[in-house]
């Protein structure tokens, strides 16, 4: 992460079906290392293997302390069904300091 400021992050990660997203989701809230963790469902277009492919997947926002992301990228990383799953995490720079502090209270780390 090149921010050394951010204490928050916004994770994001992707996966092929409802339910194993919302087995990560569930998993990342119950064990503190997300606050919460919003699905929606989307189409992505990439290339895999050399060859450009489109499919559905589901997308996680995963909201938490920056302070997690190991936690959460290595719980991922075991969950996941992807050979490769996307794991990115962006800075917040700013944000409502009331849901800021909720972050807070409803994380470890």
């Amino acid at each position: 992460m090149s921010d050394p400021d951010a204490k928050y992050v916004i994770v994001m990660t992707t996966c092929p079906t409802d339910e194993e997203a919302n087995r990560i989701a569930a998993a990342l809230v119950q064990g503190k290392m997300a606050a919460c963790v919003q699905t929606s469902a989307i189409t992505s277009t990439y290339r895999w293997q050399g060859a450009v492919e489109s499919s559905k997947e589901v997308r996680l926002m995963i909201k938490a302390r920056r302070a997690n992301y190991a936690a959460i990228e290595a719980l991922i990383r075991v969950m996941h069904s992807y050979e490769n799953p996307e794991v990115l995490a962006i800075p917040v720079l700013a944000g409502s300091r009331i849901y800021l502090e909720w972050i807070e209270a409803e994380t470890q780390g």
